[in-house]
């Protein structure tokens, strides 16, 4: 839905041009460097749509219990594929989260070509610690950030008295959720700090134990997707605590109605070669927790090798989300004009714009658009390069880039000048919504960047 705006031949980022580039600049070792199914592909369109349609059928392929280990790793591959592509619009911690989970759920798939959806069979013990030890890494490392990164609203426990507003795409139910007494958020920010701090020890502990700490785990995950829109996370979080459940876990009357069977052994040397690649997994992931905790680096030489040699290919990565947080929310409006002097704003169609529209829920679906927006805006103009891209695509009146946007208010030709402004928004209050039916307030800070015109020989700065 987004690739041909994102980075197709006339989207923000264009692949063909990246690929090109990085081949001039670096000759064979581009292809180690942004390993990516491109570099074989068709360019243009037909690549991206290519790429997408086989990680599409590799899932169909899966979903129904053929081929499982040369589909997941095709899945893996066309997602690498497409994180490396898109850059910065596919670079967020759960792009990372999908490609290290969806590697080692390989190693839990039988060594068969066909396996009925829902059979039972035992998996390896290795694979199966090796993602416990995945979620704990997640969980542990998102508690652990913010108590080291030294935010005073995180040690205040008032975070939350800023994050429903200031989150990247807030929906309608984090409005009421910022009207929420003071008392009560650092309350609900003191059982977060448990929940990610304390709880992922649970994992550890066998039986109910382990159990608790899977419901609380995705318990948790629940109320984030309740109120916030993160994409795919809390799903594949809570598709993470999976592995901490067994038979025990279940009623007796469904475990009777599955017999599990033998799994079918794979061949010796592979056996080998996967405890050697799951080993090597583990001695790179014990490096990335080891550097989230701050600790130094010196006496763990050869693992952060081994960890540094395996990055391009993101099966083991830091997590850590929303290690200091945000307590304003400078939001970015795009505006066409035809004259230079009036100007109307381009809407999008998730991001926060129009005050009275209210907020929605879009996950699990991301508009990687949107979502980078919230960055820039952050960010100052010159070190976002894609930005400027972004609006010298709105001048030359880019159909894959305009579908990227909820409304285009220059329908028969592009506009003559492009610009961005700065505003602070903020949720209203209740009696404001009431009165007004507005969701924000804003008021305007400044302008982003320069205002950019289209010119003879193409797009400029005036």
């Amino acid at each position: 839905m987004q690739a041909d705006g994102l980075m197709g031949p006339r989207g923000i980022l264009p692949l063909d041009e990246f690929l090109e580039a990085a081949r001039e600049r670096f000759g064979a070792r581009a292809y180690a460097i942004w390993p990516t199914l491109s570099w074989l592909l068709p360019g243009g369109r037909l690549g991206l749509h290519l790429l997408c349609g086989g990680g599409t059928l590799a899932s169909a392929l899966l979903l129904a219990g053929l081929v499982p280990i040369p589909a997941l790793l095709a899945c893996w591959a066309a997602y690498l594929s497409l994180a490396v592509d898109a850059r910065v619009f596919l670079a967020y911690q759960w792009d990372g989260l999908l490609l290290e989970a969806g590697f080692l759920a390989t190693f839990l798939a039988p060594w068969k070509l066909r396996c009925r959806l829902g059979c039972a069979r035992p998996v390896p013990r290795i694979a199966r610690w090796l993602l416990v030890w995945l979620l704990f890494r997640l969980m542990f490392s998102s508690g652990y950030v913010k108590l080291a990164s030294g935010d005073p609203t995180w040690w205040s426990l008032t975070a939350l008295r800023h994050h429903y507003e200031t989150q990247p795409l807030p929906t309608w139910t984090a409005w009421y959720m910022h009207q929420l007494p003071g008392w009560l958020q650092a309350a609900s920010c003191a059982a977060m700090f448990a929940v990610e701090l304390a709880v992922p020890f649970l994992f550890f502990v066998p039986g109910r134990p382990r159990r608790i700490g899977a419901a609380v785990t995705a318990a948790f995950q629940a109320v984030l997707a309740a109120t916030g829109n993160f994409a795919f996370f809390n799903l594949l979080t809570a598709a993470l605590c999976v592995p901490l459940l067994d038979d025990g876990s279940w009623p007796e009357r469904l475990r009777r109605r599955r017999e599990v069977g033998q799994r079918a052994p794979a061949p010796a040397p592979a056996r080998v070669a996967a405890l050697l690649l799951l080993a090597a997994l583990f001695a790179a992931s014990v490096c990335e927790m080891a550097r989230t905790l701050g600790v130094p680096g010196d006496g763990l030489g050869p693992l952060c090798a081994l960890d540094a040699a395996a990055s391009p290919l993101r099966t083991v990565n830091s997590y850590g989300l929303f290690a200091v947080m945000t307590t304003s929310r400078p939001e970015i409006v795009v505006e066409g004009s035809e004259d230079g002097r009036t100007w109307i704003a381009y809407e999008f169609q998730w991001k926060p714009g129009e005050p009275r529209r209210r907020p929605s829920f879009v996950a699990p679906h991301q508009p990687r658009l949107d979502w980078q927006m919230w960055f820039a805006a952050l960010s100052r103009f010159d070190a976002e390069p894609w930005f400027g891209a972004f609006l010298r695509r709105l001048l030359e009146g880019s159909p894959e880039v305009l579908a990227l946007l909820e409304r285009n208010p220059f329908p028969d030709r592009p506009p003559r000048y492009v610009r961005a402004a700065l505003y602070d928004y903020r949720f209203t209050d209740a009696g404001t919504r009431r009165r007004e039916g507005t969701w924000w307030r804003r008021s305007v800070l400044g302008p982003y960047g320069p205002v950019l015109s289209a010119g003879a020989t193409g797009p400029s700065v005036r």
